[in-house]
């Protein structure tokens, strides 16, 4: 019999990596919720009706089809059959699809429940999302996402607070070194009509992008190949190439970039975030603006995010933007802007553990193992794991007759840190031996006296 094997992309998580995966999550979520956010969940399927079309092209060349129920080939033309043609075949036999982000899903949330939210409407998702995508390290083909957006407001305080909520995120999981770039859309249709782009924005977006990834010269040399002459590459690389502060780079951007449509509007934009991040004590936040910053998503109109770790070898960890027409798609009537971003969980795990920034006390399960002499001595100690559990104590015993070196040898590898030992002289006197698995000591202690000096510990 062959082994059982996982498609490509995917993987397995034991309760070690879970413990992990848990602090993360913990994590993000109490910091979108201090920020105001409601937790929100949407189906696993969506639609592909509701997905294609939003992501571009090659977004919707990723997403995840799923057959139709049933003889699902019954009533299909022969002729469609035979022509081999997945475009025109896929409608027929495929409804549904995975879904690509938690984006998405949500605006089309918003648009059937538009009479039962109050607006603003902020929201936090944290789920998997699938994407057929060509797996490789810090690239999975499910992965999760942890998503916070503001529908329904125009005010650029929600780009403020989104680089808060990074910034705060990134301390409660102990990253320290880390950089946030900020642009916007209408800044790069700036830059655009400066290079004389016309209908090759796209791929303009797309080379300067690499800049960090191929260099200048790589970047210089993919556009010349695109078709953008000489003097516009000059022209373009004239403004990515000035160095100063955001203050000093929105003042060059004004007067380079004024006199094109919409760019004054999209540079009062990015002044505006830079002051209310400041104003709500935000000035240490690693926020640069970073002009070469061009996210690939169709749907952002303003300011865009993208945030990574240095050190470590994963790429972005975190990105995100504003969208002022994605409700639109869904109905033409509803044109709430909305802005949010996203964690990578997958990627942030990794990068947590090339540097080694995960606390230890995420591999602990139970702060204390009830450890026993006999079977006599192990009905003893269920009554005291219970009344370790009442005290909200995480606590455990150990469920067999067995000799006590190997019960304290499981206590070691699952890091509990305590261990209490019951033995008859234990049972008669009330007093509990207690072992420290981290310094060795040993004390008598009574199960009041144990159970104060237990939560007095920080967990």
């Amino acid at each position: 019999m062959d082994r059982p094997t996982l498609p490509k992309g995917t993987r397995d998580f034991g309760p070690a990596v879970m413990a992990k995966r848990q602090f993360i999550f913990q994590s993000i979520r109490s910091v979108f919720e201090r920020y105001g956010f409601l937790p929100l969940e949407t189906p696993a399927m969506e639609n592909l009706s509701t997905l294609t079309g939003k992501y571009g092209e090659e977004g919707d060349q990723l997403l995840f089809k799923v057959l139709n129920s049933g003889d699902y080939l019954k009533d299909i033309d022969p002729a469609l059959l035979s022509s081999k043609d997945s475009r025109r075949l896929t409608p027929s036999i495929a409804e549904k699809g995975l879904k690509y982000d938690l984006t998405v899903p949500f605006a089309r949330y918003v648009v059937m429940n538009r009479h039962e939210i109050t607006f603003p409407f902020k929201r936090y998702q944290i789920q998997p999302v699938w994407r057929a995508d060509r797996p490789q390290k810090g690239r999975y083909r499910e992965f999760y996402q942890c998503d916070a957006d503001v529908i329904g407001t125009d005010s650029m305080v929600c780009e403020a607070e989104i680089i808060l909520m990074i910034r705060d995120a990134f301390a409660k999981l102990g990253i320290n070194r880390y950089s946030i770039k900020i642009n916007h859309r209408g800044v790069l249709a700036a830059l655009a009509a400066l290079a004389g782009a016309g209908d090759k924005e796209s791929s303009l977006f797309v080379a300067i992008d690499k800049l960090d990834k191929i260099g200048e010269a790589g970047v210089r040399d993919e556009l010349a190949s695109r078709g953008f002459s000489a003097e516009a590459v000059d022209s373009l690389f004239d403004l990515l190439n000035k160095r100063g502060t955001n203050q000093e780079k929105l003042e060059l951007l004004r007067a380079q970039l004024g006199k094109y449509e919409k760019a004054a509007a999209s540079i009062h934009d990015l002044e505006q975030v830079f002051t209310f991040v400041a104003s709500m004590g935000g000035e240490a936040a690693p926020v640069e603006l970073d002009l070469a910053l061009a996210r690939g998503l169709s749907y952002y109109t303003g300011c865009i995010f993208e945030v990574k770790i240095h050190d470590a070898a994963v790429g972005s960890v975190s990105g995100g933007g504003r969208y002022d027409n994605l409700t639109a798609v869904f109905d033409s009537k509803e044109r709430s802007s909305g802005v949010g971003f996203s964690f990578g969980v997958d990627r942030l795990y990794d990068a947590m553990e090339e540097l080694n920034l995960f606390p230890e006390e995420t591999q602990r399960s139970s702060q204390v193992l009830v450890c026993h002499l006999d079977e006599e001595c192990l009905r003893y100690g269920l009554g005291i794991t219970q009344k370790l559990r009442a005290k909200s104590i995480a606590a455990e015993i150990y469920p067999e007759p067995s000799k006590l070196k190997k019960q304290l040898e499981y206590a070691d590898k699952k890091k509990i840190p305590f261990a209490v030992v019951i033995g008859s002289d234990e049972m008669k006197s009330g007093v509990l031996a207690v072992k420290n698995l981290k310094t060795g000591e040993q004390h008598l202690r009574t199960l009041e006296q144990f159970l104060s000096d237990i939560t007095a510990i920080p967990k």
